[in-house]
């Protein structure tokens, strides 16, 4: 997922060559997949950097001044429960820094997030559903398997693109699944 989002990304800003992760300092799962994305950055031809925020107080306006500081073109952010909740804020600091972001679900699209490519909350919520009807049927959770999404979504916020003076270029926009305008 984050190697996708990754040469989206690229498309959208083809001349930058410096990109950065914003992620969770506590996030294993983070650390794993910015270590496996480095070979999906030097195949579209960036240098990843990872910006860390940690818990309890987050330093989001810090991380953002070490993007600025080390010439960071675009960002990208991780999935995480930290980083979804103070999204309002990283929002407003990367539109203020006319940085061009890729996100992990649409929730930040929706948010005024220039871009995000996830899987769909509404499948999963679907599937979910289905989980929980075989639960109250008598079914053991442990019995069930483990299921990947399968469906995902492309979105782009044109609004945002125009307040950052970035144009999306027509290629992209077609695989959009949907345009915010």
């Amino acid at each position: 997922m984050l190697g996708k989002r990754l040469k989206l990304l690229k498309e959208v800003v083809p001349k930058v060559s410096r990109f950065a992760f914003l992620s969770d300092a506590d996030s294993a799962a983070s650390k794993s997949l910015f270590q496996d994305a480095q070979g999906a950055a030097k195949a579209v031809g960036v240098k990843f950097q990872s910006v860390e925020v940690k818990t309890p107080n987050p330093d989001i306006e810090g991380a953002l001044r070490v993007m600025v500081k080390e010439r960071i073109g675009a960002l990208i952010t991780a999935a995480s429960p930290l980083l979804y909740f103070h999204r309002k804020r990283i929002l407003e600091l990367v539109e203020q820094n006319r940085l061009p972001a890729m996100h992990p679900d649409q929730q930040w699209a929706n948010s005024g997030g220039l871009m995000s490519y996830g899987a769909t909350q509404v499948d999963q919520y679907r599937r979910a559903a289905v989980y929980v009807d075989k639960i109250l049927k008598g079914a053991k959770p442990a019995d069930l398997p483990i299921e990947q999404p399968t469906k995902f979504e492309f979105v782009i916020n044109l609004k945002t693109a125009k307040q950052i003076r970035l144009t999306i270029p027509q290629s992209v926009l077609y695989r959009a699944d949907r345009v915010i305008k």
